[in-house]
């Protein structure tokens, strides 16, 4: 249970569209983070989110770190990850724990400045994942403010190093994709990318990384500018897609972990909707799914308000572009079968 738990339960919705079919593109799994309010995230805790109210069919795992192996060569160490997971994914598929796929893709991690020593890597994390293995994230975020760097401090423009590039290459060839995970300054580094190698699929992770806080506060109207600006530009990449979610972190500067109650979906939806809006706009439905990003976001609302949030935002759309927002777009650019 989440440590959280009781100030989520003081909002509780009825479910809107339950019968809409839902992929969650993006969750982790893990043991032992007591820095966040699910200090384990295993099966049971993402079956108890997923199963409460909304119809998810099959979730995206997206690498967090979790149960790198102890031992053995640094470079495959993640492999341990993929291993881990495709287990619980395994325990999902008998069907013993419900129709919901849970980790029916997987995303995992290598270090892409290894060149191009990396493909080993990559083809050992195929193999670890037993038809499952979709793609990496070498996350890039960074930014020099103190209440920003976070667990992953990067060099700034990662995406941009040679050897980076020289590993990121190798993508292509094993037809796995790569998710981009930075922050709003760093998104020309993506577009970047993106022109380099259009041959590869790139899915910019949380709507780009909005930041709130330390320097970026009090700052929404500026950033949101700028950000708009560089996600038109990328945007005329159609190799890229974007993730619909993940900007109500302590980092993006909502603040609502620090509220008395959470907040309600309307709350949510209204605060947040411009960004989506305009995402939608730009990439189209056929480009951008809707993720939660559990559990880290589970600080800020619990699963069931954060998916009616979702359906409140995508009120005005189609019956098909609804499909699109909730399952179809991930389904086929994560190659589910369900």
């Amino acid at each position: 249970m989440a440590l959280n738990q009781a100030w989520l339960d003081q909002v509780r919705e009825e479910i809107l569209e339950p019968d809409l079919p839902i992929c969650d593109p993006h969750h982790h799994l893990w043991d032992f983070r007591t820095e966040h309010v699910e200090p384990q995230y295993f099966l049971p805790e993402v079956l108890a989110d997923v199963s409460s109210g909304h119809n998810v069919v099959s979730t995206v795992f997206v690498e967090c770190r979790a149960m790198y192996r102890a031992a053995g060569e640094v470079a495959l160490r993640p492999v341990g990850e993929t291993e881990f997971v495709n287990g619980i994914a395994a325990m999902s598929a008998s069907g013993g724990y419900g129709e919901v796929r849970i980790a029916h893709g997987i995303v995992g991690h290598a270090n892409l400045a290894l060149g191009g020593e990396v493909a080993p890597i990559l083809e050992a994390h195929i193999r670890a994942g037993g038809g499952r293995f979709r793609g990496i994230r070498d996350a890039a975020a960074s930014d020099p403010h103190p209440e920003i760097q976070g667990s992953r401090p990067n060099p700034p423009h990662r995406l941009l190093d040679e050897r980076f590039q020289a590993g990121f290459q190798h993508l292509a060839r094993y037809d796995l994709s790569f998710e981009a995970w930075l922050y709003h300054h760093q998104i020309p580094d993506v577009i970047d990318l993106a022109h380099r190698f259009p041959e590869t699929v790139i899915i910019l992770n949380h709507l780009g990384g909005p930041l709130g806080i330390g320097p970026y506060a009090e700052r929404r109207g500026e950033i949101f500018d700028q950000w708009r600006r560089d996600l038109t530009e990328l945007a005329r990449c159609p190799q890229v897609v974007v993730k619909l979610g993940g900007i109500n972190m302590p980092v993006n500067g909502y603040g609502w972990h620090q509220r008395p109650s959470p907040p309600t979906s309307l709350e949510l939806a209204d605060a947040t909707r411009p960004w989506y809006e305009f995402a939608m706009e730009r990439f189209g439905v056929e480009r951008c799914m809707f993720e939660s990003n559990f559990p880290v976001d589970k600080r800020s609302v619990s699963y069931p308000v954060l998916w009616n949030s979702f359906k409140r935002l995508a009120a005005g759309c189609t019956a098909d572009e609804k499909a699109a927002l909730f399952h179809d777009t991930a389904a086929r650019v994560y190659r589910l079968d369900a």
